[in-house]
C-alpha cells in the first residue's frame, strides 16, 4: 500500500511541476502531495516506534494486538510455504516442457520435430539423446561436460563415436557420421 502511495505521490509532484505555479489546481496538488508524504513518514515513524518498543518491552505487554500480529504472522508463514510450493509447481512444469521440447529437438542438427517422432525429419539423426543438468534441469547439448546454464557437471554415460573413416567425433547414439555419412558401429 505503501508503494502505491508513494507513487501515487511521485505522480503527483510530477503533474504540479509542469502545471502553472500560480493556478489554483496546481497548488492544491502541491499541498495534497505535502500532506500525503507527511502521513507517509508519520506512519514510518509509528512502524519504527512499534518495533522498538515491541523490542525493549516484549510482544506478550501488548495483548490483543500482540495476539492479532502472531495470528498474521502464521497466517503469513503458510502463505509463504504455498507460495514457496507454487513456485516449485511452477518450475517442475517448466523444467517438463523443456524436456519434452528437448525430446523432440534433434541434438545433431536443432530441428524441432512434432511429438512422437523418434527420428529427425531433417536430418534423420535419433531424437530423445538428450544430456540434461540433474541440478536446474536445463537441456544441454550432447557432448557437454558441464550445463552451460548452472555449471553443474554433467554425467556422460555414452561416449563419443569416433568415425572410422574420417575420425570425426559425432554425438553419441548417432547411426551415421554427420562428417561423410559413414555407418557407425552401434
Amino acid at each position: 500500500m505503501a508503494d502505491i502511495l508513494s507513487g501515487l505521490g511521485g505522480l503527483m509532484k510530477g503533474l504540479s511541476s509542469i502545471m502553472p505555479a500560480d493556478d489554483p489546481g496546481a497548488q492544491l496538488l502541491k499541498m495534497q502531495t505535502e500532506v500525503s508524504d507527511l502521513k507517509k513518514q508519520e506512519t514510518e515513524i509509528y512502524t519504527e516506534i512499534g518495533q522498538k518498543a515491541v523490542e525493549q518491552y516484549g510482544l506478550e505487554s501488548f495483548g490483543e494486538v500482540a495476539d492479532r500480529l502472531k495470528l498474521i504472522q502464521t497466517n503469513l508463514a503458510a502463505a509463504e510455504q504455498k507460495l514457496s510450493a507454487a513456485k516449485g509447481e511452477a518450475k517442475a512444469r517448466e523444467n517438463a516442457a523443456k524436456a519434452a521440447k528437448a525430446e523432440r529437438t534433434c541434438s545433431q542438427c536443432g530441428h524441432e520435430n512434432p511429438e512422437g517422432t523418434k527420428f529427425c525429419q531433417e536430418c534423420g539423426g535419433k531424437l530423445g539423446v538428450q544430456n540434461l543438468c540433474p541440478s536446474c534441469g536445463a537441456v544441454n547439448a550432447v557432448g557437454v561436460k558441464f550445463c552451460q546454464e548452472c555449471g553443474t557437471k554433467l554425467q556422460t554415460e555414452e561416449t563419443a563415436a569416433i568415425c572410422p573413416s574420417c575420425g570425426q567425433e559425432n554425438s553419441p547414439g548417432i547411426r551415421f557420421c554427420g562428417g561423410c555419412g559413414t555407418k557407425l558401429e552401434g
